[in-house]
């Protein structure tokens, strides 16, 4: 399980936090910070939105070690899944195979006309907000909306997978995410009472609270910090350290060609 804190040392602030991007929306007059995401709000003002988009389009940063150290439990054969609660597509960036990601909270990678229902690829939103215009329907003028799941929608399918999923599973990461967004937030109790459930976070949260069964492991501070112990403790620094160092080279070629 992962949430926003594992993308702030990838320069993406996370909501919450007092410099976060909810904090980035006060002139916006929202009347409360997560209206952002109230698709009700949206279809009435879209702006707030669309400026909170600018910081999250896929492209504009890059993984960091805890998406690699994600990536890496794939490529051992030790990745179930990952459910994440993250729009900003950085696993994907990272190598994660879409078969292995649940992205609980949708992405940027498509979008949708709200009127016609008509259906682009991400980047006719993209393109729109980076010139600072409102992305609207060829067909029809609608408004075009990534597709995100904003409060009063509904999830996507693929995050009933849990169902079967949380059950087998005999090691639970939650990392960077506070617990507080439902349903996403009750993914932690879904694993069996003998599942160990490791979190990696700047603050204790949810069940991690209490640890009276002994099964809980908490290490406190940033993400990537907490990455880099587990992975030393492995032994895995040389193969965490080669696979990012490749990707992040493919990912600087991909940009040097999108900017020819």
């Amino acid at each position: 399980m992962a949430g926003a804190g594992i993308s702030t040392d990838s320069g993406i602030p996370d909501f919450r936090s007092p410099n976060g991007l909810y904090s980035k929306l006060k002139e916006y007059s929202l009347p409360y910070p997560e209206a952002v995401f109230d698709i009700s709000f949206f279809l009435h003002d879209p702006s707030p939105f669309l400026r909170l988009s600018e910081e999250l389009l896929p492209g504009r940063h890059h993984p960091n070690s805890a998406h690699y150290f994600l990536r890496l439990l794939h490529d051992k054969g030790l990745l179930l899944r990952l459910y994440t609660q993250n729009i900003d597509g950085l696993e994907r960036a990272a190598g994660i195979p879409a078969e292995k990601l649940v992205e609980a909270h949708g992405s940027f990678a498509s979008s949708t006309c709200t009127m016609c229902l008509k259906e682009y690829p991400g980047e006719t939103f993209r393109d729109s907000v980076m010139k600072s215009e409102v992305p609207r329907c060829s067909a029809c003028g609608g408004l075009i909306k990534p597709d995100i799941v904003f409060f009063g929608e509904q999830l996507p399918a693929r995050f009933f997978l849990h169902l079967t999923d949380f059950p087998r599973a005999d090691l639970l990461f939650v990392m960077g995410t506070s617990l507080e967004v439902e349903p996403f937030a009750s993914l932690v109790y879904a694993v069996s009472r003998s599942t160990p459930r490791v979190l990696i976070n700047r603050d204790q949260v949810g069940p991690f609270l209490d640890n009276s069964d002994g099964l809980n492991v908490v290490e406190l501070g940033s993400v990537t910090s907490g990455v880099k112990r587990l992975v030393q403790l492995l032994g895995w620094e040389h193969e965490l350290e080669e696979l990012e160092k490749t990707r992040n080279l493919m990912m600087r070629i991909n940009d040097q060609r999108t900017s020819l």
